[in-house]
């Protein structure tokens, strides 16, 4: 059997390196010989000359390593020449060659049934791991709350009132445009319908229960996560980018204290007086419709409005107000702590904030209707 060293031979003649073949090139030596192959270095050689005079025997195995090797060199710049090769030997060299066409592989097709199981399965688990490090968040939110409560000197009081200006007041106009809009609407809807039943003065009655008890506050909680939900992440994502955090906690800060107390407390405060503007503009609107769709005076509205909604309706939206803030506020600085150190991660996390806490937003009111169905309410 002909060792690889024999096999292969190589010297440097002038400009030239030749490298002389020999002995037997088939299957069971391929794996050597192309080990033997891989070690050549033509150093400063510009041609490279492979004789083939001394080769035994050439199959399509050997010839690969063969064709492989030259394309290699010739990829690395260098001119490189069969010589005393047998004809027989050529041609199979030449074969080989016209069918190098390089095939993009793909990856193997997984069965759909298992792709599915695994993403449901992986989903899962990532919603189970989001969820534990939410509750870990609202833990540390419940904590310093509660100390900023018995030691209120704690509190950063201007950032308060400043986040109270841009979450309440400066959310006034677009809550109260919506509430009116909607308002108008309901009642439109709804007198198209009770005018079929000769029962128009219910309108006053849809409008008035619609609104107090759900429209007002729900709109109200929406507008206030993508609007100002989406501002704590995209103000404290920014600030983790910059390092800013870390910043504070060398400086001995509680990040907590300085960035989470003042937006949750302010928006805990101005979130039921913005639910109760968006339940004043929203009864305009439907009033304004009423007067205009039906003939139904503003005095009558009232008089029929106080006779046909309950004060509860009124107290059930504000009291689903402070819970909605707390969720919008802790789901917004929740993910402003987990944007990772890039722009894009910003955006990323302020598009799951809104999201979030619009879809828990949701939820809760559910889960009000049904409490307060239960108690009668």
């Amino acid at each position: 059997m002909t060792t690889p060293a024999e096999a292969v031979r190589a010297a440097s003649e002038g400009d030239r390196f030749v490298v002389a073949l020999g002995g037997r090139w088939r299957i069971d030596q391929a794996d050597r010989l192309d080990r033997r192959l891989r070690g050549l270095a033509p150093g400063a050689a510009k041609r490279v000359l492979i004789d083939l005079d001394n080769v035994e025997a050439l199959d399509t195995a050997g010839a690969w390593v063969v064709y492989r090797t030259v394309k290699r060199l010739r990829e690395e710049g260098y001119a490189v020449e069969f010589t005393r090769a047998r004809p027989e030997h050529k041609a199979l060299l030449d074969l080989v060659e016209s069918n190098d066409w390089p095939v993009e592989c793909r990856p193997p097709r997984e069965p759909p049934v298992r792709a599915f199981v695994a993403h449901v399965g992986s989903a899962t688990l990532d919603i189970i791991a989001e969820t534990g490090m939410l509750i870990g968040f609202l833990g540390a939110t419940t904590i310093t709350l509660f100390r900023s409560l018995l030691m209120p000197w704690r509190v950063r009081w201007t950032a308060l009132v400043n986040h109270m200006e841009q979450v309440g007041l400066n959310a006034v106009p677009i809550v109260g445009l919506i509430s009116f809009l909607v308002g108008a609407v309901l009642a439109y809807q709804g007198a198209e319908q009770l005018r079929r039943f000769g029962a128009e003065i219910f309108v006053v009655n849809l409008v008035g229960v619609s609104v107090l008890r759900e429209m007002g506050i729900l709109l109200t909680a929406i507008i206030v996560a993508g609007r100002s939900g989406s501002a704590f992440t995209a103000a404290i994502g920014s600030m983790k980018v910059r390092e800013e955090i870390d910043a504070m906690r060398t400086l001995g800060l509680d990040p907590m204290e300085l960035l989470v107390m003042p937006r949750l407390i302010a928006l805990v405060l101005t979130l039921p007086l913005l639910a109760f503007f968006a339940d004043v503009t929203g009864l305009l609107g439907g009033g304004l419709v009423a007067w205009m769709a039906l003939g139904i005076g503003p005095a009558q509205f009232i008089e029929r409005l106080g006779e046909a909604v309950p004060i509860w309706s009124f107290w059930v939206g504000i009291i689903k107000a402070p819970v909605f803030a707390f969720v919008i506020a802790v789901i917004g600085c929740y993910e402003g702590f987990r944007v990772e150190g890039s722009a894009e991660s910003v955006g990323r996390m302020t598009t799951r904030a809104v999201v979030e806490a619009i879809f828990l937003v949701i939820v809760i009111d559910a889960l009000f209707s049904v409490l307060f169905a239960f108690l009668e309410i």
